[in-house]
C-alpha cells in the first residue's frame, strides 16, 4: 500500500535521526541553524538553582572569555502566574545584542501563582540577585556590575526592589547598577485594586489594601531606589501613566529615574529589546550612563 504522506514523515523522521555523515544537505543545514542560534554562547548553564523550590532555577550564558563582564539579569512575565525563562522573547534577541558585546546574561524562573504571591515572588528575583552576585566572580563577571531587566510581572517586581532596595538586601543581595522595567502597568497596585481592573490582578493582589501597598512600587518609593528605565507601550492605555507617575515621583525624591516610551505593543516591547533598532540603543543609552565598563562594551559615549 502506498501512503505517500506517511512515507514522506518517515523520511524526514530517519533525516532527523539519522548520523551526520549520512542525513545529507538538510540535516547540514539544521545543524547550521543551530550553531548559528547559540553562536553567540561560549557556554550555556541551565537550571542552575538559587533555592530549594523546584522554580528557583536560573540559565546562564556566557560570552567567550569573559572577564570582569556586566551581567544582565532577566525576570519574565506573565501575570504573576506563568512564564518561562528559556522563552524566545525573552532570550534571543537579547543574548545576539549583549553576549558578543561582553555581557553576561541570566534569565530566571521564579515561584508563580498560586503557590507564591507577588511578595514572595520578589523575594525569589533578590535571592536569584543575591546568588548571581555570589558567583558571578567564578563566571569572569563582576559582581558590582549587575543590571536587572524585567517584563510585565517581572518589571513589577524588578521595579519592587528597585523602589526600595533595602528588601533585596535582607535576602543577601549587595547594590546593583540599576533596573529596566519592560512595560509593567502595575506600577501603582493601590490604584489598580481601586478602580475597575482585570480579574488576573485579585489573582495576583488580594483584597487586602495593606497588601496593595506592600506589593506597590509607587507607594513603596523612598530615597534609596535604585535607577530604573521605565519603558512603556503608548499602545495600551494603562502603561505610560503608569510608569510616568512612577518616574515623576522618583525625581522628586531625587532619585534617577527616566520614561522612554515606545510605539510597540506589550510583546514587541520584551521582544524587540536587543534588536538593531533605536528602541534597543535608547535602552543602551541608558544603561551606559550607569557604568563607565558598561559604556565602553556598549560603544556608547554616556
Amino acid at each position: 500500500m502506498h501512503n505517500t504522506p506517511l512515507r514522506t514523515l518517515l523520511s524526514v523522521l530517519l533525516l532527523f535521526t539519522a548520523p551526520l555523515s549520512s542525513a545529507g544537505p538538510l540535516r547540514e543545514k539544521l545543524q547550521e541553524w543551530r550553531a548559528e542560534r547559540q553562536a553567540p554562547y561560549a557556554q550555556v548553564q541551565r537550571d542552575l538553582a538559587y533555592g530549594s523550590g523546584k522554580q528557583q532555577r536560573l540559565d546562564l550564558y556566557l560570552p567567550t572569555d569573559a572577564q570582569q563582564a556586566p551581567v544582565l539579569l532577566m525576570v519574565h512575565g506573565g501575570a504573576w502566574r506563568i512564564g518561562d525563562k528559556g522563552a524566545a522573547a525573552v532570550v534571543d534577541n537579547k543574548v545576539k545584542r549583549w553576549l558578543p558585546k561582553g555581557f553576561i546574561f541570566v534569565s530566571i524562573n521564579y515561584r508563580l501563582l498560586p503557590a507564591a504571591a507577588p511578595l514572595e515572588q520578589a523575594d525569589d528575583v533578590a535571592r536569584a540577585l543575591a546568588f548571581v552576585q555570589q558567583q558571578a566572580s567564578g563566571w569572569g563577571g563582576d559582581p558590582r556590575k549587575v543590571i536587572l531587566i524585567g517584563h510585565s510581572a517581572g518589571a513589577h517586581l524588578v521595579s519592587l526592589l528597585a523602589a526600595r532596595p533595602q528588601r533585596a538586601y535582607d535576602l543577601g543581595a549587595k547594590a546593583w547598577l540599576g533596573s529596566v522595567a519592560l512595560d509593567s502597568a502595575a506600577m501603582d497596585v493601590e490604584q489598580i485594586m481601586q478602580g475597575a481592573h482585570a480579574r488576573f490582578y485579585d489573582q495576583a493582589f488580594g483584597a487586602s489594601p495593606a497588601y496593595w501597598a506592600a506589593t506597590s512600587p509607587l507607594r513603596q518609593l523612598d530615597k534609596t531606589a535604585t535607577p530604573l528605565l521605565a519603558v512603556c507601550s503608548s499602545q495600551r492605555s494603562d502603561s505610560c501613566p503608569a510608569a510616568r507617575k512612577f518616574v515623576a515621583a522618583a525625581n522628586r525624591l531625587g532619585v534617577n529615574a527616566q520614561l522612554l516610551s515606545q510605539d510597540r505593543s506589550h510583546k514587541a516591547i520584551n521582544q524587540d529589546l536587543g534588536a538593531d533598532n533605536a528602541y534597543t540603543r535608547e535602552v543602551e543609552g541608558f544603561m551606559a550612563n550607569l557604568d563607565s565598563e558598561v559604556a565602553r562594551r556598549l560603544g556608547v559615549t554616556p
